[in-house]
């Protein structure tokens, strides 16, 4: 006697070796031996043999019309056996009623599971659903394999083309699009990217970079809504100053300007004037909304994506010949020791007598020059008359700069220079990506950036100290130590930064580029109101949740930007490297297998630098450019230096970074799986080392 059984719903046969009260001993045609609960057995049957039988059963299951057997089945619940009867004779072989279980337990869409051999019709209205379903996904199906074959052939249907970045970035798994990609990724054994590539998907790498960018942070655009500057209500002191800001040529959002009060007197008061968006934009207004939304000014070469709209920028920007409504600091110094006698805030405006570019003046302006050792009259007159305030600001940002070192407990290294680009024929407009691009250098910590980098150190770590002392939260950069693997950290309370030497850092001195900037001024601009009950009057309070949202929104997006201004900086340098027929450069070793290159802003991997130290000076041949994935590789061909042992063993944080720069392009699709269910500021006003 044999026996068929349902185990976990597969359909087994054996022969019945002992019988139970509630189970059978069975040998299953491999020779195991195994106990089956009575109530799973279906049918007991003496031939043919098991393994003919089912061979048989499912051959004439593969003929029956499943439209046929639906009609024929009892309406109520029936057995696998009343349908054999039903659908064959009323003799019923063994092997029709085998074949009628297997067409039953094959489509769950037609009938429904009633118990162990049981089954019941589904509605009809639910089988139209279904059978729509089922063939609703044939066409989907059919549509993935034409349009793999159109991609295997090297032609990009439309659909996919417009789905690109979401394909390869942010893709949904059950997308006919995706799977089309997947599909043909894997027939033609072509990596992704590749295929898409060669399909024509990607007509312009800057543009794949560009779009690419835009879907993930601009999805709606980069445009802005039609929104109106409001007016500084505030009857505003004008401030008895004429202040200058310091700013590269491109810069249109002049945030910051200085001034100075009591040269030669012994008594000297430096103003560190920033704009005041925040006097007249309030918090949940709908500029603020805007910025909000933004967060930040992306920069990339050539072009820029701006916090706010062009009109309200230039409502509060810093503009020479104008009075601007300002948020002002001043600090009182001893002439002669520079020690900080007194410091206080005012509300005011304050005219702004010329706007300073250091792109044009920073072969004018040196140290010598400063310093009386060379002609002040090589100037323009309104230049040279600005010598001994420029002089005195110089003067004063070497000592705080020796002060923080202290602090620090080593001097900041400004070995690197800072990489300018520039892109000819591109005037206001979005580059295409083949522009001529030059690639000049700003040596770090040049007299000018000096200047303002430590004016700014000093107004973000004063107002930050000032916010803590009037018990108002702010946004503030802490860094608990110097020591390898210890991040710049965001939070709302007053701690040290190591890396700058400060007892407290909070962004200040950008409202009109940085979120976080302006909403230090608002807290600020309470604290200049109210004073000590200022944390009343503050639009953020103590533990506020809004404030920690905001943290974590600008962490997130400042992080993306900087990510893709270097992104674009790297396309933009092997775009110098192609136009200028660069096939080899000199660099330094600053990790196993990875180097920097000496003149351009440019890491890569390397082959060939096995057992070579730290610190290597190194030749390097260049291979193939991918402007895609921006990847370059290079092979070290000769050691140009002895060997050294001046390297930082701080550094190690800036040797991830550098990785994740010469690291190529990371895709979210993968053809290995099964099937799914469903940016660092450029040179404008400078802030002192990316904090």
């Amino acid at each position: 006697m044999h026996i068929l059984f349902d185990e976990a719903g597969k359909l087994l046969t054996g022969r019945l070796l002992s019988e139970a009260e509630s189970s059978l001993q069975v040998e299953l045609e491999s020779g195991k031996r195994v106990k089956v609960k009575s109530a799973n057995a279906l049918l007991r049957f003496e031939k043919p043999a098991p393994a003919q039988l089912m061979a048989a059963a499912a051959e004439l299951c593969g003929s029956m019309e499943l439209e046929l057997a639906y009609e024929f089945a009892p309406e109520d619940e029936f057995g696998f056996a009343d349908l054999a009867h039903e659908y064959f004779s009323d003799n019923a072989s063994t092997t029709e009623q085998v074949a009628a279980l297997m067409c039953l337990q094959g489509a769950p869409h037609y009938f429904r599971r009633a118990g162990k051999g049981r089954y019941k019709k589904a509605p009809a209205e639910i089988l139209a659903q279904a059978l729509a379903a089922i063939e609703k996904k044939k066409q989907v199906q059919a549509q993935i394999e034409a349009w793999a074959a159109e991609l295997a052939s090297g032609v990009c249907p439309e659909p996919v083309r417009q789905q690109l970045y979401k394909i390869l970035f942010k893709p949904d798994k059950n997308a006919p699009e995706y799977k089309a990609v997947v599909e043909a990724a894997r027939n033609t054994h072509t990596a992704p990217l590749t295929l898409l590539q060669n399909a024509g998907a990607i007509r312009s790498a800057y543009q794949f970079h560009w779009q690419r960018f835009l879907f993930d942070q601009f999805p709606k655009g980069t445009g802005f809504p039609a929104l109106q500057a409001p007016v500084i209500a505030d009857e505003l002191p004008l401030a008895p100053v004429q202040a200058f800001s310091i700013d590269d040529s491109q810069t249109t959002e002049i945030d910051d300007a200085l001034s100075l009060q009591g040269l030669g007197s012994g008594t000297v008061t430096l103003g560190i004037h920033i704009a005041a968006p925040g006097l007249a934009i309030a918090p949940d207004s709908a500029i603020d909304q805007v910025a909000r939304s933004r967060l930040s000014t992306v920069y990339m070469p050539g072009h820029k994506i701006t916090m706010l709209p062009d009109e309200v920028v230039q409502a509060y920007t810093l503009l020479a010949g104008r009075d601007c409504p300002a948020v002002s600091l001043y600090v009182t110094f001893d002439e002669a020791t520079l020690a900080v006698t007194s410091s206080r805030t005012a509300l005011e405006r304050v005219p702004i007598a010329i706007n300073l570019r250091h792109d044009q003046l920073d072969a004018v302006i040196t140290q010598a020059w400063l310093e009386g050792q060379a002609p002040v009259a090589e100037a323009a007159p309104e230049i040279a008359a600005l010598q001994p305030s420029l002089a005195f600001l110089f003067r004063l940002a070497l000592h705080l700069k020796a002060q923080r070192e202290v602090v620090r407990g080593k001097p900041e290294n400004f070995n690197r220079p800072d990489y300018t680009f520039r892109l000819e024929g591109v005037s206001g407009e979005e580059p295409q990506g083949d522009e001529r691009v030059l690639i000049g250098t700003r040596q770090r910590g040049a007299p000018l950036d000096l200047m303002v980098a430590e004016a700014m150190i000093l107004a973000n770590s004063t107002w930050g100290n000032w916010l803590a002392d009037c018990g108002v939260p702010g946004i503030y950069r802490s860094q608990a130590s110097l020591q390898p693997g210890v991040k710049v950290r965001m939070g709302t309370k007053a701690q040290p930064h190591a890396g700058i030497g400060v007892k407290s850092y909070a962004w200040s001195t950008s409202p009109l580029r940085r979120y976080v900037d302006m909403v230090n001024q608002w807290q600020i601009i309470a604290c200049a109101r109210h004073g000590k009950t200022a944390a009343l009057a503050a639009p953020f309070k103590p533990k506020d949740a809004n404030l920690f949202s905001i943290i974590s929104a600008f962490d997130a997006a400042y992080t993306a930007y900087n990510g893709f201004q270097n992104g674009m900086e790297r396309y933009w340098t092997l775009q110098h490297l192609k136009q200028q027929g660069i096939s080899e450069l000199t660099a330094t070793l600053i990790k196993d297998n990875l180097v920097r290159a000496d003149t351009l802003p440019l890491v890569l991997p390397v082959l060939g630098s096995d057992g070579l130290p730290r610190g290597a000076h190194v030749r390097v041949k260049l291979g193939e450019i991918d402007d895609i994935t921006l990847d370059i590789h290079g092979t070290v061909t000769e050691r140009l230096d002895q060997p050294v042992d001046d390297v930082d063993p701080t550094s190690g944080d800036e040797g991830e970074d550098d990785e994740a720069l010469a690291a190529p392009l990371a895709l979210a699709i993968d053809v290995n799986e099964g099937d799914g269910e469903p940016a660092a500021q450029p040179p404008q006003t400078p802030d002192p080392a990316g904090d």
